[in-house]
């Protein structure tokens, strides 16, 4: 069995012409948050979308939970948890019922099943909030509700497509701290997508770049910003290494645009 619970071996997707994904190769060690970042199109949706078994590969190779993706599908879903970015709970059910299905769906029964519900509930805030109906919820609330889903069966990894999306600073602080907590309780492995580089740089031990279809940087969030400068953040580190363009005249066009 891989040693990695993420290990991706020259891994290559095409869409007929298109190169969406390509020959990527990178590990995560366990327990660790890995950032898999770039700008729209760079292929990092398509490469989450393969290491969760809902895409194939052209070519290349990945193991997750030291399961191969193409060979071992079953294990490796058995094994981890995925947060889409588009709304996935179901707004007429309540936060109890969308955990249900999640649990029943991974297998869990009887007295296991609510400890582990209970155990998630408590550990997102949702306990007292578990009987109301979704659509009821707030943003913040929902997100936690959808990773809940995702982590009751306590994953070996756990993958998180742009996470806090759409959520005001204080609910994305406090699922910063969430996933922390979690992480380090359970030793998951996280790969997470954001264009969020302070969510990046608080969260993630280790951060790649993409940039169509390939990595072209991939270390600690720290040290790819030192190799620009001292003073450097990690927004002017993702626009050097993905070529978006200078960051002070991005800056200075994007003011210039608003007033």
């Amino acid at each position: 069995m891989n040693t990695f619970p993420i290990d991706v071996q020259g891994l290559t997707h095409r869409y007929a012409t298109h190169l969406a994904v390509n020959n990527i190769s990178f590990k995560v060690p366990s327990g660790a948050i890995f950032g898999l970042l770039g700008p729209n199109g760079a292929g990092k949706s398509t490469t989450v979308k393969i290491l969760t078994t809902l895409l194939p590969a052209t070519a290349g190779d990945a193991f997750v939970a030291g399961y191969n993706v193409r060979r071992n599908p079953t294990e490796v879903r058995q094994n981890i948890g995925y947060v889409p970015q588009m709304l996935c709970a179901d707004g007429d059910l309540t936060g109890y019922e969308n955990l249900l299905l999640s649990a029943k769906l991974y297998g869990l029964e009887g007295a296991q099943r609510k400890d582990l519900m209970d155990e998630v509930l408590e550990f997102m805030g949702l306990i007292d909030v578990q009987h109301d109906l979704v659509n009821s919820y707030s943003g913040g609330m929902i997100r936690r509700l959808e990773i809940a889903q995702s982590i009751v069966h306590q994953p070996h990894v756990l993958f998180l497509d742009e996470p806090t999306v759409g959520l005001d600073p204080a609910a994305r602080q406090m699922l910063w701290q969430h996933l922390e907590t979690w992480r380090k309780k359970q030793n998951t492995t996280i790969l997470l997508t954001t264009h969020d580089m302070d969510e990046a740089d608080a969260l993630c031990d280790v951060v790649a770049f993409m940039k169509r279809g390939s990595i072209v940087a991939i270390d600690e969030p720290k040290k790819l910003k030192e190799a620009i400068s001292k003073a450097a953040s990690l927004d002017d580190a993702f626009m050097h290494y993905t070529d978006y363009g200078d960051y002070a005249h991005a800056k200075q066009a994007r003011r210039r645009s608003i007033t």
